[in-house]
């Protein structure tokens, strides 16, 4: 008989809930069509996702071959909540009464954060079942915390969290990360070395076979014709650090024939398109819907990133944005400082120092000076790359042998 895996995390998003799929869902669809018994365990109070209505407080599917369980948990609305540790709690309790006659015996459970606390939960799945289990780590808690949320270490839910990631990392059978430095955070973690593995974001290439195109006023009203086009798109908020690609704007907006262009919503834009509404070389976009989303990058001739200056960027990133913006064949700019991943092994874009208004400045200035042709040479790497090394079927081939710990 295949094995069993459980893949436990808070926060899943299936296609078609809101969301053009998350990673996890996607990887075990791929275990579940290779034979495997796959069971993902999730709540009902994801904000990235769109859970069906539940009367119970567990509500069973079977769906791409998988059994899909949603647990009804206390809901939140403000991401920084005092609410959302709520649920976090209220989640790890849920779990510990999931009729577990209705799922077939682990060989694997993979815990992935957020939650940091159900790694309580795999703990004891694994004392109990005498299966593998393997922590996965989307986000570095509580370092996160500390370096973006303005919290102390001497916090007590920081100290809280920061045992139980000790305890995590010393008792998993195996740690994956997105990241593909993490082996570095866990080292100083544990005061020694214990091995960790990358499992990183991947790509659906059917996902971007076929975008909507975006509507014509749509077209004509932001996207300015004869121009050099540098874009942002996504969120705009205090966490995507958009300070440097507003102050270049305004650095050049002597330069005629480079246009800087904001897609995207968030708590700043008001601000953002108050504070800059002089600039005629800058213009701010309504977000478009997910399928949109290449249609807009199709449009522009540089596309851009950016990172608060942090240690959680040490260990790399492995981030959506990036991947939408390779897929679309354009060259990328990141205003990024940090353990270098994608851009560079694709050799596609550029990293330059966070914070630096004037190295960004002359990369573009440097993009702007290529040929049409040579950019999208550029672009075409990172697509190309992609495809070859970030297909989800061949990750979850890489996962498999970690999962089992043999080669699949």
């Amino acid at each position: 008989m295949s094995a069993s895996i459980w893949y436990v995390s808070k926060y899943v998003a299936p296609p078609g809930s809101g969301t053009a799929g998350g990673r996890g869902y996607l990887l075990m669809k791929e275990m579940a069509q290779m034979g495997y018994q796959v069971a993902i365990i999730t709540s009902d109070s994801n904000l990235l996702a769109d859970p069906p209505p539940l009367q119970g407080n567990f509500l069973i599917q079977e769906v791409d071959g998988m059994q899909l369980w949603w647990v009804r948990t206390f809901k939140y609305s403000v991401a920084k909540s005092a609410r959302r540790i709520l649920s976090w709690l209220h989640f790890e309790w849920r779990l510990l009464w999931l009729p577990l006659h209705k799922l077939t015996k682990p060989d694997v459970v993979v815990v992935s954060s957020l939650s940091l606390l159900t790694v309580l939960n795999g703990l004891w799945w694994r004392s109990r079942y005498k299966c593998r289990l393997v922590f996965e780590v989307r986000d570095i808690w509580p370092l996160t915390l500390t370096e973006e949320g303005g919290f102390k270490n001497s916090n007590p839910f920081v100290r809280g969290l920061s045992l139980i990631e000790c305890w995590a990392y010393k008792y998993a059978d195996a740690i994956v990360g997105t990241m593909p430095n993490l082996g570095e955070h866990v080292q100083q973690v544990l005061g020694y070395p214990k091995m960790t593995h990358c499992i990183p974001m991947g790509v659906e290439a059917e996902t971007f076979a076929a975008p909507e195109a975006l509507a014509a006023d749509y077209e004509a009203s932001y996207f300015p014709l004869g121009n050099f086009l540098v874009a942002h798109v996504g969120s705009i908020g205090i966490t995507n650090a958009l300070d440097t690609f507003l102050k270049c704007a305004q650095a050049m907006k002597d330069h005629p024939n480079i246009h800087f262009l904001m897609v995207g919503d968030g708590d700043l834009r008001e601000t953002y398109r108050k504070q800059y509404a002089h600039l005629s070389n800058l213009t701010f976009a309504p977000r478009v819907p997910k399928a949109m989303v290449q249609s807009v990058l199709a449009k522009c001739d540089l596309l851009y990133f950016s990172v608060h200056e942090s240690k959680v960027w040490r260990y790399g990133q492995s981030l959506n944005k990036v991947i939408d913006y390779m897929m679309a064949g354009k060259p990328v700019v990141a205003s990024y400082t940090g353990y270098p991943s994608m851009v560079n092994e694709a050799d596609c874009g550029t990293y330059v120092p966070a914070g630096d208004v004037h190295a960004l400045m002359q990369e573009i200035q440097r993009y702007a000076g290529l040929s049409e042709e040579k950019r999208l040479e550029i672009g075409a790497r990172g697509k190309a790359w992609l495809l070859e090394n970030r297909s989800y079927s061949r990750l979850a081939q890489q996962y498999l042998s970690i999962m089992l710990n043999k080669t699949i």
